[in-house]
């Protein structure tokens, strides 16, 4: 399969050139939606204007279904479920692929699923070949199975293959390193509690939101996901969020300030959605939160 690769510009200038460009498509008329009315500067924006509330609920603005992917009738990943949003009136949407952890099925985290998707996303949620794959493997598992949303999937209609995210759990967090160090031209990955032998991630160019756990014994934040931060480079811009108290097992049951901030980083990064730049500089903070740094301002 072919690998989408479009990227949009991520400079000032290129931000300001869109907005010239977006303004003159208001005035011409090109930008009316179905009811006439003017969309945003952005077209990439999705949904109402973001509150902590709308966050932080169980559920986004965007009534989402639900879809089986047999393993039957992909190749290069093991099958898994799709969840997307309802609404045709928006325009296409941004995508993102997750991956489980090791010895896990898509069941463990998929509550992740329907969260993301709510906020106007096509999450895909995938069982991998083997549940015992290691990063390496997961991390083309991921990309396979975001070529397959958009090349094959019934949803590929609903989807925008230039906004494109990968994210997983564990040895699938180690394997969402490993998809964006292969690919480029994706707009964001969140590992979350990543595992992975390889501790240098220089030559990552995606924007990387890490989400650890301070008490995790599986893959300690002190030999996985810090120095995973660490060796990103600010360009690339990417966040360390280290949540209270967390076990390496968080993203296992429903965890609000991971969805908060998941949501955030994938808004901000694959919609180019600057709304959500508050939610990201300065970062959350309370008793939930252990440490959270950033390369902010956002560029």
């Amino acid at each position: 399969m072919s690998s989408p690769t479009t990227t949009r510009p991520r400079t000032k200038a290129g931000r300001a050139a869109r907005l010239v460009l977006a303004a003159a498509l208001v005035a011409g008329g090109i930008l009316a939606g179905p009811s006439g009315a003017a969309q945003a500067a952005n077209p990439y924006e999705r949904g109402p204007a973001p509150t902590t509330a709308i966050l932080e609920a169980s559920r986004g603005p965007f009534a989402t279904s639900s879809q089986n992917v047999s393993s039957l009738s992909v190749t290069g990943f093991g099958g898994g479920v799709i969840y997307y949003p309802t609404s045709t009136s928006e325009g296409t949407f941004g995508a993102i692929a997750i991956s489980p952890g090791y010895t896990a099925a898509w069941s463990s985290i998929s509550w992740l699923g329907p969260r993301i998707a709510s906020h106007g996303f096509v999450v895909i949620g995938i069982e991998t070949n083997s549940r015992l794959d290691q990063p390496d493997s997961r991390g083309r598992q991921l990309l396979a199975a975001l070529d397959y949303l958009v090349e094959r999937s019934s949803v590929r209609s609903r989807i925008d293959g230039s906004r494109l995210a990968v994210a997983g759990h564990s040895m699938g967090g180690g394997g969402s390193l490993e998809a964006a160090s292969a690919r480029p031209s994706l707009q964001a990955a969140v590992p979350l509690a990543p595992w992975n032998t390889d501790k240098s991630w220089s030559e990552l160019r995606v924007p990387t939101l890490i989400i650890g756990g301070e008490s995790d014994t599986v893959a300690p934040v002190s030999s996985h996901s810090v120095p995973f931060y660490t060796s990103i480079p600010a360009s690339a811009e990417k966040a360390y969020l280290e949540l209270n108290g967390a076990s390496h097992f968080f993203p296992q049951t429903v965890n609000t300030p991971t969805a908060r901030q998941m949501v955030a980083w994938l808004k901000r990064f694959v919609d180019d959605d600057t709304r959500y730049e508050q939610f990201l500089c300065p970062g959350p903070s309370g008793s939930q939160i252990e440490e959270y740094r950033n390369t902010c301002p956002s560029s």
